[in-house]
């Protein structure tokens, strides 16, 4: 049972965006400003990646802790309501993750994740683009 009415439930769910999230841009930015050129959401490769860097076979995906549950992270806890919903969710993007993943490895791609919460901190944003 959810505590807000549907019409705001549907106003918030609608502002989710699946691309050019903030994480992305604070991330794709700091690439950018080192010389680095890439790729954005490429379609013909399986999971669409966030970032992909052809020129050294790397792709990157930029993933939301809640929404790919990072564990150990404070934004990745279960709303109380509707849970077995969110748990199926959750269930299926980490499936999903996974099967792009070992398909995009299978094609001769590196692939990073960074979490969301990762793109917050300083340290943490300089030593991933320098990576």
């Amino acid at each position: 049972m959810d505590i807000k009415d549907k019409q705001w439930r549907s106003e918030m769910m609608s502002k989710i965006r699946s691309k050019d999230t903030k994480p992305e841009i604070t991330l794709r930015k700091a690439f950018f400003a080192k010389g680095f050129r890439y790729r954005i959401n490429d379609k013909k490769l399986p999971g669409k990646p966030d970032i992909v860097f052809p020129k050294y076979k790397t792709i990157i995906f930029v993933h939301g802790c809640f929404w790919h549950d990072h564990k150990g992270c404070k934004r990745a806890h279960l709303p109380k309501s509707n849970t077995n919903y969110w748990e199926n969710k959750i269930r299926r993007n980490k499936e999903r993750d996974a099967e792009n993943q070992e398909l995009l490895s299978a094609l001769g791609w590196k692939i990073c994740i960074v979490w969301e919460c990762e793109t917050n901190k300083k340290e943490k944003l300089k030593s991933v683009v320098d990576k």
